[in-house]
């Protein structure tokens, strides 16, 4: 471990998994499916963007995803990567702030994306005749400004408050990069009052949001199952099933991982939950 850089305010990283047994090998598949996630959203975009009859809310919202998704895995797997490839896993308390912000926001526009994903799909099977005045594109601007702002200014917060804890003795981050339970397990102060605020913030963004998304695709069932049509019902399950599947897993990992006292799981399952949310789920989408 190079710390000939580290000042009295770094973190160290620790990195992904330490104590598994081939290191190279993993770092090569989290390059792959890097470049994989990567290159997927980048092409959706551009195709959203260049093909004007992909001009509609579905796909305007599902280009939003792919630019949290490009986002998401990118404020995260370069600088492990980097950090694996020249030894230095020092990180400053700067820029361990800025990732924890960056990540925070992105993760929780991506949380309120999915429900107005789900929402617009509600409508699109439930309400066709009403589709074009609730999805008009003021409207999806309006939701894809509520996203974004709505996950910067609850990140803020839950930036500020674990950053500004006092941390005892080592400074070492069992994390391959600054997430919050991690943060928190450094920290020498009762932390009870904020894991509650923690969990009230995870209701919110997290379990309110996930039971609206089934209470969306439980009418949006029940309006299939009353479809006379077969191609009409596989057409709307399979728009809505890989967006199901990606939810669940998002939203599982999530809630796991959030919901619970930090001390109620180990570094392992976050880090695990953390690669399910940040590194898989944007390949998936």
């Amino acid at each position: 471990m190079n710390q000939k850089n580290d000042t009295s305010t770094d973190f160290i990283l620790l990195g992904l998994f330490p104590w598994f047994r081939h290191p190279n090998l993993l770092i090569l598949i989290i390059i792959l499916i890097y470049t994989a996630a990567f290159t997927g959203n980048a092409i959706l975009l551009l195709l959203i963007w260049l093909d004007s009859h992909l001009h509609t809310p579905m796909y305007f919202l599902l280009s939003q995803l792919s630019l949290i998704d490009l986002a998401y895995i990118s404020c995260t797997v370069p600088k492990m990567v980097t950090n694996y490839f020249t030894g230095k896993k020092n990180i400053s308390y700067f820029s361990c702030a800025t990732q924890l912000f960056f990540f925070l926001t992105l993760g929780l526009a991506e949380c309120i994306l999915l429900t107005l994903m789900a929402y617009d799909r509600y409508v699109a099977v439930c309400n066709p005749l009403r589709y074009t005045v609730l999805m008009n594109p003021n409207t999806c601007l309006q939701m894809a400004a509520a996203a974004w702002i709505g996950g910067a200014l609850a990140a803020l917060v839950h930036t500020i408050y674990p950053m500004n804890f006092p941390i005892c003795g080592s400074r070492e981050i069992n994390h391959y990069f600054c997430e919050m339970p991690a943060i928190l397990r450094l920290s020498c102060m009762d932390i009870s009052a904020y894991e509650m605020v923690k969990f009230v913030s995870t209701i919110v963004f997290l379990l309110i949001p996930f039971i609206l998304i089934l209470t969306s695709y439980t009418l949006i069932f029940l309006t299939v199952l009353r479809m006379n049509s077969r191609k009409g019902k596989n057409k709307a399950l399979a728009t809505c099933s890989s967006h199901m599947t990606v939810v669940s897993l998002y939203f599982g990992q999530a809630i796991f991982i959030y919901m619970t006292p930090t001390l109620a799981h180990t570094p392992e399952q976050d880090q695990i939950g953390a690669v399910l949310g940040t590194i898989v789920t944007p390949m998936l989408n």
